[in-house]
């Protein structure tokens, strides 16, 4: 990997060696967007599923945001044609297509990649990409494991790039107008959160072991994970319902309110205690492959006693709140509480049946040119192309450390359900007290050459 990184920064900075303005870029390719509306290169990694989502975000801001997305990466090439006649038809040029995401990072052309790959992917990607000097955008959860979140932090700050996590709520001017309100007191003193997920899944089935379709490139769709033969049910999507690929829906759907929930409670420290508990309810073992739960409860407490609690349910079930919410968060506070669902929400007054302050039927414009921020999805890449060009961490919206302490609680979450006891955390180690079964779920056994570095 040294090899390669003296490699890379070659190519990417010349003889001169020198990244111009400390934003990563080459002379040559800071030249090209040195202006503050000069355009910036993409690629997106991961094309199907969250990735068109990707496509289409760089897309709708080519103009406003002065983006091109230069190159389609996919392991999986049965999904290049539809994603070039997407770029193509919404962007005005015809995009590259790529299966092998380090041939992407040695396009010096490229500034920055974005991430909707398995979960599996996303620190290893990022930690190639930063070293590479590109910045990035990745999905949530940020990383698979607590083990490489951390690494994902320290690669951003050494190779000095932007890295976004893909918490879009966080660019939702209605959530932060909510979270701004909480921190304010609207409620008192705020000491519980709640997070849900309810969305019913039904059985996906099984399917015997076979030969990868002729389209796929296996080996790098595994990568970091140890080999097995190639299983159409724990392929596209559904690879999010087994360890180690996914984290469930606890670690999928999750994250988004686990973020708002951290957020509302104005925690950026890890908490001292996790108990979860769950199982796979309505559905037949014996008649599907599924190893996450569909059914889970997650218990956190911080140091000064606050709480943060989430609910997954993957069977039939009724909302929650006057808001119906299915896929939203609730807090509780000494003198109310608030409900926030999407951009909505509405706060009540003790006992009170009335909400006596709830969010404006559409999202509030930010005039701040900085900040373009209203309703969430193009704003946050909006905001991460923003910070690219200002060359500061502080303007992204959820940087990879935010995205990193949100991330950790459904990872720890999950050890404690696949353990089946309360697990004590000391937060400022990032180990687990007394229990050496549970630090070892911190990281993963990862298969050469896809091996998540100590140091990056």
């Amino acid at each position: 990997m040294t090899q390669r990184r003296e490699f890379i920064k070659k190519s990417l900075f010349g003889t001169a060696g020198i990244a111009i303005g400390g934003m990563g870029f080459s002379r040559k390719s800071y030249d090209s967007i040195a202006g503050a509306n000069e355009r910036i290169n993409v690629a997106v990694i991961g094309i199907s599923g969250r990735g068109k989502d990707h496509i289409s975000n760089y897309c709708n801001i080519k103009d406003s945001s002065n983006v091109r997305i230069k190159t389609l990466c996919d392991v999986d090439e049965k999904f290049w044609a539809e994603g070039v006649r997407t770029v193509t038809e919404k962007s005005g040029t015809k995009p590259l297509t790529e299966w092998d995401m380090r041939k992407v990072f040695d396009d010096k052309d490229i500034h920055a990649v974005s991430f909707a790959t398995p979960n599996h992917w996303h620190a290893l990607g990022t930690i190639w990409a930063c070293q590479a000097g590109k910045h990035v955008y990745v999905e949530k959860p940020a990383s698979h494991n607590v083990f490489e979140g951390r690494k994902m932090i320290e690669a951003a700050r050494k190779y000095n790039v932007r890295v976004q996590c893909g918490f879009q709520n966080r660019s939702i001017a209605n959530v932060m107008e909510a979270m701004k309100f909480l921190h304010n007191g609207g409620i008192g003193q705020v000491y519980s959160a709640r997070g849900t997920c309810i969305k019913p899944r039904d059985s996906f089935g099984f399917a015997k072991d076979s030969t990868p379709p002729s389209t796929l490139h296996y080996d790098q769709w595994l990568g970091p994970v140890p080999y097995r033969r190639y299983n159409e049910k724990r392929g596209h999507y559904n690879w999010h319902w087994f360890w180690d690929t996914g984290n469930g829906d606890t670690g999928n759907q999750g994250p988004h309110q686990f973020d708002i929930a951290r957020w509302g409670l104005n925690k950026n420290e890890h908490p001292v205690s996790v108990y979860s508990a769950g199982g796979i309810y309505g559905i037949n073992p014996e008649e599907c492959a599924q190893q996450t739960p569909n059914t889970q409860t997650s218990l956190f407490k911080y140091d000064d006693g606050k709480m943060l609690e989430f609910e997954t349910r993957g069977r039939y079930s009724n909302a929650e709140s006057s808001l119906d919410i299915r896929v939203g968060n609730v807090f509780y506070g000494t003198d109310g509480y608030l409900e926030l669902d999407g951009g909505k929400w509405k706060a009540f007054r003790k006992r009170e049946t009335e909400p006596f302050v709830a969010s404006k039927p559409e999202a509030k414009k930010v005039t701040d040119p900085t900040f373009r921020l209203a309703a969430g999805g193009g704003e946050h890449y909006a905001n991460f192309l923003d910070a690219i060009r200002l060359g500061k961490d502080d303007m992204l919206n959820c940087d990879i450390n935010e995205g990193f302490y949100s991330t950790t609680l459904p990872l720890i979450a999950n050890i404690s359900y696949r353990l089946g006891r309360e697990l004590k955390f000391m937060g400022d180690y990032e180990k687990f007290a007394n229990d050496s079964e549970a630090d070892t779920m911190l990281t993963a056994v990862y298969r050469k050459p896809y091996v998540v570095p100590d140091q990056v």
